[in-house]
């Protein structure tokens, strides 16, 4: 299985946001714990990290016509506005999950809405980096439940 996982604003910026919220972990440090995770599970990932909305809407785009079975995305922002992503992400006809390090539903009421959501397979928020491990299970499990 080949999964891409999309990162939208700020998340390259790990390890210096705050701590409270976002953790410790760097972006590298959490792309490699992902990408080894992944490979025990006999799984490849690929990374896109963008902070321009047209960017990470052309990376869906080629994805839904390219090499992957699923996306893990974490939008940043764009997750509480984002129409055009959501909109991507629909067109693409595989397993999608959405992921968010904090837990958005404790944070500033904007937060609160999520427009991917329901174009998504499941979203996780609230266990930090463990929520992208999570998301590669539920992807397994579907693809093997169809």
């Amino acid at each position: 299985m080949n999964v891409l996982i999309i990162h939208g604003p700020n998340l390259n910026m790990l390890g210096y946001r705050d701590k409270k919220i976002y953790g410790s972990m760097t972006y590298e440090g959490l792309k490699e714990y992902i990408s080894v995770y992944a490979k025990s599970k006999g799984m490849n990932t690929a990374f896109f990290q963008s902070n321009h909305e047209g960017e990470l809407i052309d990376c869906i785009q080629e994805s839904c016509h390219g090499d992957f079975d699923a996306i893990v995305i974490n939008a940043g922002a764009y997750s509480h506005y984002s129409y055009a992503i959501r909109d991507a992400l629909e067109i693409c006809h595989f397993p999608k999950v959405e992921v968010h390090l904090s837990n958005v539903m404790q944070r500033e009421d904007f937060r609160k809405t999520l427009v991917l959501s329901d174009v998504c397979d499941r979203t996780i928020y609230g266990l930090g980096p463990e929520g992208y491990l999570l998301a590669l299970d539920f992807l397994l499990d579907k693809t093997h439940n169809v």
